[in-house]
């Protein structure tokens, strides 16, 4: 395949890619590189690898689609997914066709194995990252290994600065290439002799079986010194190997979706940035919520809004470690007066997340625009202050030796509630119009209160009980009133509206009515009838919905929001109707992908997941619903009963 390119033997490309680096305003054109065609692939072909410091999306033909470096909010030198290989990705997979490919992590492990049978053989990839030794380097092994006859491989390495925009210097070393621009620098360490090629790095080999051909690429800041590799890769396999499986050990959950429940937490393990404990909501940007819409969002941060349903997962799991870090990450984070408290962070807890679109990127699909940065952290959400307060609570509960700053925290939470609650806001779907009296958001500002009053009655703790009480009451006595429609027989989405919202299913969930209350089951027909999707639940319904979007699909303008259904399954376990919630959660289970990964969202009318991949909050769901039907007292019945 090499003789399409030209002499194997040239070095003019050497010359080209020595110049100055290149800022491009509009997306790179390269000549169409014939060694094995692109196609743009669904969400749902994508699988996980990372450091837990950023992470890395890889296509099933091969191709690394999506890394950022050195952090999960860093621009990306892989940026394929939101464009084309111009953007920049990273294929190693066969020359000639494939007759099938296998995937599959090994064990409880985030090492991939992509596993390619062609008519000569069959060969397969090691995909992992290393964790990080250090914060100030990245890096990616990929291991090919001959398992039967031999195999014609080729890769083909495209590396583009800036989320796609900046073409680096290439230099050829004694293991292989450097390429450098402004800030960052990555080195590809192999045996395997490449070529430049149209500002490509590409080679061919044949690997046979029993043979190991490796490849390495390091990111690190371009201002030092250029790194040894002091590890072998065989023997970083295995020291990544142990790590995972000796974590993944610690699992407590021993009921019959075990293998789902290890894989949902080893994702939500991948998505923490390590040295501060913050969860990010995806590893990606703009993956849209319906392809060729223009929902597309930045999901690279941490949302308070996750903070008390991620706890519970890894609490209830056996990972209180983790869970005091998250927990720490969230004081940190929150520090400074009530009324500045964001809805998002960055990593370490940053405020600053300005939105900023790529013009020079076409978007997954065509769906642009493609944003980096997230605008809802500007907005003002009121029950981010309820879901702080729960997860203060649920922290003090169940994890010892917590800082006794959380009770100062949670004090001026509940002074702000006071002159705070009434207020509209912008709602838990950050919704981009004008602010409204969401139902859910007054729930929430009860909640805050409750969980106030029962952290100092349950740990002797000091406050203003009798007012916190009256206080509590209002609001409850509010929320009946005017967020609940007789008419309808159902809690509504806004105050005084008639429109539904699968928000409402956290009523019972935080304990703000019993499961059983009449005017609970009311809400819950009222969401099967209204709001389901081919046996999913949607949000709500965009055409009623005014949030400066136009609805572009479903009733719902989006596929159905996967956290929500597992929500749905959680009531119905709550009410005693197992055997339905159970139908819920397999059906969910079913929309996993072959690596056991979900998405944001579930588009059932084309059947493939959208939104941006993985999705915390959805695997989240799984470990929690998963232990919901099997523990007497799993999340649901713990959060609820409060």
């Amino acid at each position: 395949m090499l003789s399409e390119f030209g002499n194997p033997n040239d070095q003019c490309w050497h010359l080209v890619l020595l110049s100055c680096p290149r800022k491009l305003t509009s997306a790179p054109v390269l000549p169409k590189i014939p060694l094995i065609d692109y196609m743009s692939s669904r969400i749902e072909n994508y699988a996980l690898i990372g450091n837990m410091r950023t992470a890395a999306l890889i296509d099933r033909s091969g191709s690394i689609d999506w890394l950022c470096v050195p952090r999960f909010d860093s621009g990306a030198c892989f940026a394929a997914l939101l464009g084309s290989p111009e953007n920049g990705r990273w294929l190693l997979a066969p020359e000639h066709p494939v007759r099938q490919t296998r995937r599959r992590y090994l064990g409880d492990t985030l090492i991939l194995e992509t596993e390619f049978e062609t008519e000569t053989g069959t060969a397969s990839v090691l995909d992992f990252m290393p964790l990080a030794e250090a914060g100030d380097k990245g890096r990616i092994a990929r291991l090919v290994k001959g398992r039967r006859g031999s195999v014609a491989m080729a890769t083909e390495l495209v590396l583009r600065f800036d989320y796609g925009r900046i073409v680096p210097w290439v230099r050829r070393r004694d293991y292989g290439v450097l390429a450098v621009a402004g800030p960052d620098a990555v080195q590809l360490r192999t045996p395997i002799p490449t070529q430049g090629r149209e500002l490509t790095t590409v080679a061919s080999f044949v690997v046979s079986k029993g043979e190991t051909v490796p490849f390495t690429l390091t990111w690190y800041p371009s201002h030092k010194d250029e790194p040894d590799e002091l590890t072998a890769p065989d023997l970083m396999l295995g020291q990544t190997d142990a790590w995972w499986r000796k974590w993944s050990a610690r699992c407590r959950y021993e009921g019959e979706w075990r293998d789902s429940v290890v894989r949902s937490l080893i994702t939500l393990k991948a998505l923490t940035y390590s040295p501060t404990g913050g969860i990010v909501a995806a590893p990606t940007t703009s993956l849209p919520e319906q392809p060729g819409g223009v929902r597309n969002w930045d999901y690279r941060f941490c949302w308070l809004r996750d903070a008390t349903f991620t706890l519970y997962s890894l609490i209830t799991a056996g990972y209180t470690d983790e869970a005091r870090a998250w927990h720490e990450w969230l004081l940190r984070a929150v520090a400074g007066k009530p009324e500045d408290l964001q809805v998002v962070y960055g990593v370490s807890g940053e405020r600053r997340l300005d939105e900023l679109e790529l013009p020079w990127l076409t978007g997954y699909q065509g769906s642009r625009p493609v944003r980096i940065g997230n605008a809802a952290h500007d907005q003002f959400q009121l029950d981010i202050f309820g879901e702080v307060m729960d997860s203060m609570y649920a922290a003090r509960r169940c994890v010892t030796g917590l800082d006794d700053d959380a009770w100062r925290v949670q004090k001026s939470l509940v002074q702000f509630f006071e002159s705070a609650w009434n207020q509209p806001d912008h709602g838990i779907w950050e919704v981009r119009g004008e602010r409204r009296q969401f139902t859910h958001s007054k729930v929430m500002a009860w909640v805050g209160v409750d969980r106030a009053l029962k952290t100092a009655s349950e740990f002797g703790l000091r406050g203003d009980l009798s007012r916190w009480r009256v206080l509590r009451d209002k609001i409850h006595q509010d929320v009946c009133a005017r967020g609940y429609s007789f008419r309808r027989e159902s809690f509504v989405q806004c105050y005084d509206s008639t429109e539904l919202d699968a928000s409402l299913l956290m009523i019972p969930l935080v304990g703000f009515l019993p499961t059983n209350d009449p005017r609970v089951i009311g809400t819950l027909k009222a969401i099967q009838r209204e709001l389901m999707v081919d046996g999913f639940v949607a949000r709500y319904h965009v055409d009623n919905h005014s949030d400066g979007l136009p609805a572009d699909g479903l009733p719902a303008g989006e596929g159905a929001f996967l956290a929500c259904s597992f929500w749905y399954a959680d009531v119905l376990s709550l009410l005693g109707r197992r055997a339905e919630a159970r139908t819920m959660f397999e059906r969910l289970l079913a929309l996993r992908n072959d690596v056991g990964l979900l998405s944001e969202e579930y588009e059932p009318v084309s059947k493939r997941q959208t939104g941006n991949f993985p999705q915390a909050f959805s695997h989240v769901g799984l470990i929690n619903t998963a232990h919901n039907l099997t523990l007497a007292a799993g999340p649901a019945v713990s959060r609820s009963t409060h």
